[in-house]
Formats: C-alpha cells, structure tokens, sequence
C-alpha cells in the first residue's frame, strides 16, 4: 500500500504502517494533554494503542498463517487507523478455506483474551475489568476487554470483513459463489449504512471511516467476483493484443519516449534475440526522464522482474499476476517468443463486449412459430 513504511517481517510477511496511523497516535496525545493529563498517563495510553494494534498483527498473521496451509500467500499486512489489513494474493475458491482463513484472525483474538483472563485471575484484579473505560485502568484488563470487543465487531456480518466473508464461505457451499457475494455484499451494504448512521448520529469518525470502508470493500469484492465468473474457462489469448512494439536493451531513453507519444501501448516488452529480457514500465520511463542523460538505455531503467504468461493460461490467474506484481499489462510467451501482451486495458474492453453480447441474446425474442408449429398447436388445442 502506498505511502506505508515497513516495521518488520514476520513468516516471510511484510508488516507495514501506514502514515495515517501516525495521525491517530498524534490525535490521542494531543487529546491527553488537552485535558490535563500527566506524562505516565500519556506514555501508558500510547502503549496500550500500540498493544492493541500488535493485536491486530497477530490477528491478521492469523489469516496469513492459515491461508498459507491452503496454498495461499499473503502479500503484506498494513496497520490503519481502523484496523489491519492482510492483502491475500488470491480468494480460495473452495468455500471451506476461505470459512476457516476468515475465522482464524478473530480465533486469535479469542486466544489472546481469554489468555489475558488467565494473568488477571492469577493476579486477583477481576473485578478491575468492569474499570476497563477509566483512563489509567488495569492495562491487561483494558487490553483483553479490547481484544473482546475485536471478536465481536470482526464477526459482524459486514462483507468484506471476517463475518461477512464467513457468512459469503457458508452460502457459497449452497449457491454459486457470485450468487453467495452478491447477498453477503448486499448485508454488508446494509450494515455500512448502519454504521454511518450511527457515526453521524454520535460523532464517531472512525465508525464512519468504517462505514465508507465497508461499503466500498462490499461494492469492489462484488465486482471481482463477477469478473472471476465472466473469466471462467477463457484463456489470456482471447484477450490479449497481438499489436505489440517492443524495445532492444540498447534503445535508448529517448527513443521509448518517442515510441510511447506515438502510439496507444503504455508498457513496452525488451527483447534480446526475440526473447523478453525485462519490461518497461511507462512509470519507470517517466521517472528516468528527470535522472537520466539521453545515453541512457531502456535496459538501464528497466525494472527487473519481469512475470510472463502462456497464451492459454487461465484469464483469471492472469489477472491475479496482474494485482500481484501492481503491472497494467504482462508480455504473453510461447517456446519462449513474444506472440502477444496482455494489459489491463484490454481485458476491461473484452468484459465490456462480453457482457454486451450477453445482453443481446438475453433481449433477443424468441423465434417465431412456424407454420406445421402453427396447425400443431390447432389441433392441441382442438383436442382440448
């Protein structure tokens, strides 16, 4: 995610922070000393935010961990100011996975809780966890409090947070999976809209920054799965150009300068002996312009990884390459030679035709009887 600064690496796992979440910290120091309160008191409030937020870690390397034994990677994991977010490379297409990669980050919760229970017992202040909102309260039993309150909130049906993809694995082991996303994104909707009335009516910002959260993930999951079905059993080279310049490692900047304003293609594939070596990006073009010379060549700026595909590769693990490596388009290969390019471009164009197409078959009236139907249906109806 943009504008994140990395804080630690855990399983092969990216933990970032947001700049944002510097904000909220700033936001509740600066309401700590507005009202008067002393240094250890501002010192413990911070600490038990940062405490909970390394609940939250835990809790979204809970559903990295899990996905990770049903063969799904997790990319990063970034810390906002309304909670931490696991980016998957991909969604389990079996029901079961995805019930129990949802379920595993509240679990952890519920572990953490329950374990925190047990220190407070051991330490005979029990009865300070009804004292969890004073300020200056029991530190452990604020923090299992809070843990609590994450297991509950996580488990509302709100698609796409954890209840609400819980809710999408159980129906879609009974319906088909766009038909299951499109209820829990709908419950979702409506769960966004009650958090933001009740934001507004309490003036609680983060409950609306939730809402808008929600809402949005409900609307962009709904999409990505009606774009997984039309994708289905079509393959990258029904989709793909053919029409592909490309660039040799020794062209120089300025010449892929002039072949981008010439034309539409944005991404240009480097060939050396008719094999792609690299890809360069217009991004990494643009940002050379201003550190480079005009002898500076393509294979200079170019970024180094470089995925490829097969023309018969399945469209929608295209796509997820696509996300994945943050590429508007990918060369496409066979017996190592450049036979096309798939961008994002065109795959948006060849849903919108497929979905066109759709719709004037669907509108398309029904042929019309002919005459043996015509008698047919006379004598039916006479024998009636």
């Amino acid at each position: 995610m943009k504008w994140s600064l990395k804080i630690a690496q855990v399983a092969g796992i990216g933990i970032f922070v947001h700049w944002t979440f510097l904000i909220l910290l700033g936001w509740i120091v600066f309401i700590f000393v507005s009202t008067g309160k002393d240094l250890a008191t501002i010192a413990e409030g911070v600490g038990l935010i940062l405490a909970l937020f390394g609940c939250v870690v835990l809790h979204e390397l809970g559903h990295a961990l899990t996905g990770r034994r049903f063969g799904v990677k997790t990319l990063d994991i970034t810390l906002l100011p309304i909670g931490g977010v696991a980016r998957l490379e991909r969604m389990p297409e079996e029901p079961w996975h995805e019930f129990w990669i949802a379920i595993a980050g509240p679990a952890v919760n519920v572990v953490i809780a329950a374990a925190l229970l047990a220190v407070i017992s051991v330490m005979g202040r029990v009865e300070q966890i009804s004292e969890y909102q004073r300020v200056g309260g029991h530190f452990l039993a604020q923090l299992m409090v809070f843990n609590v309150i994450l297991v509950v909130f996580n488990l509302l049906p709100a698609f796409p947070m954890d209840g609400g993809r819980i809710l999408r694995s159980l129906l879609a082991v009974w319906l088909p999976r766009v038909q299951a996303t499109h209820i829990a994104a709908s419950v979702g909707q409506v769960m966004a809209i009650l958090f933001g009335l009740v934001g507004l009516m309490s003036g609680n910002l983060i409950l609306l920054f939730i809402a808008l959260f929600v809402y949005l993930g409900a609307q962009a999951e709904l999409r990505a799965a009606e774009m997984r079905s039309i994708f289905q059993n079509v393959q990258v080279q029904e989709a793909m150009t053919t029409d592909v310049q490309t660039l040799a490692p020794g062209d120089s900047v300025q010449h892929a300068v002039e072949v981008l304003l010439a034309g539409h293609q944005q991404d240009f594939p480097i060939l050396d002996d008719g094999r792609v070596v690299a890809m360069l990006r217009r991004s990494d073009l643009v940002g050379a312009l201003s550190s480079s010379s005009e002898a500076t060549t393509v294979a200079e700026v170019a970024g180094e990884e470089c995925p490829v595909l097969g023309p018969r590769d399945p469209l929608h693990e295209a796509v997820e390459q696509m996300h994945k490596h943050h590429a508007g388009s990918l060369p496409v290969v066979q017996d190592g030679r450049l036979i096309g390019l798939l961008t994002s471009e065109n795959v948006g164009e060849w849903a919108m035709i497929q979905a066109a197409l759709r719709d004037r078959v669907d509108r398309k009236p029904p042929p019309a009887a002919s005459p043996a139907e015509h008698k047919t249906g006379a004598r039916s109806s006479a024998g009636l």
